[in-house]
């Protein structure tokens, strides 16, 4: 009886240190990429059409200064420096559209789920990422890829590559060993 209980304490150890493992490593953050995520005040139709207004003014705004960053990091430390400026932009297009709420930007780390970008698969994980509320920031949310740059347009989800960001994103395949190739 006494190595029954014995080989039941054992096998209970083995599996709480296996799920506590398992379980740690779904909780890891993700540093190889920044992402966007911008939160509309609510699920009305007016409110959901603004958050795309303001995706676009936002992404149109920080191209031109994140197409200069070449890392993680760089990309992250030119947003901090913006984000005044994000919020004006927002801000703009909220005015624009006759909303009476602004927004707030800032750089936070969340849990985002798993995300297909044409090749290139961003796990369930924890990132860092421009978080901008619209109002409330209530409503159902649009995320994308700041770092790099992999944010589309368009209804259609056409993706847009400019040759830098096409080498940027060909460069994290290459570290990652093709891992996140498709296979046929």
């Amino acid at each position: 009886m006494k190595k029954v209980c014995i080989s039941f304490l054992a096998l209970a150890i083995i599996i709480l240190i296996t799920a506590g493992y398992i379980a740690a490593r779904g909780e890891k953050p993700t540093t190889e990429y920044l992402r966007i995520h911008i939160r509309a005040d609510s699920n009305s139709d007016a409110d959901q059409n603004v958050k795309y207004k303001v995706k676009d003014a936002v992404v149109e705004f920080l191209t031109p200064y994140l197409a200069a960053c070449d890392t993680r990091e760089k990309a992250e430390e030119t947003i901090k420096t913006l984000i005044p400026r994000i919020e004006r932009v927002a801000d703009g297009v909220l005015g624009e559209n006759g909303f009476g709420y602004s927004s707030e930007a800032l750089i936070r780390n969340e849990k985002f789920p798993t995300r297909v970008y044409g090749e290139l698969t961003l796990d369930c994980g924890y990132y860092d990422a421009l978080i901008i509320n619209l109002g409330s920031g209530k409503g159902d949310n649009w995320w994308c890829v700041v770092y790099p740059p992999l944010c589309f347009t368009g209804e259609g989800q056409n993706y847009v590559y400019k040759s830098k960001i096409h080498e940027i994103i060909k460069r994290f395949y290459e570290k990652q060993g093709g891992k996140n190739e498709k296979s046929d």
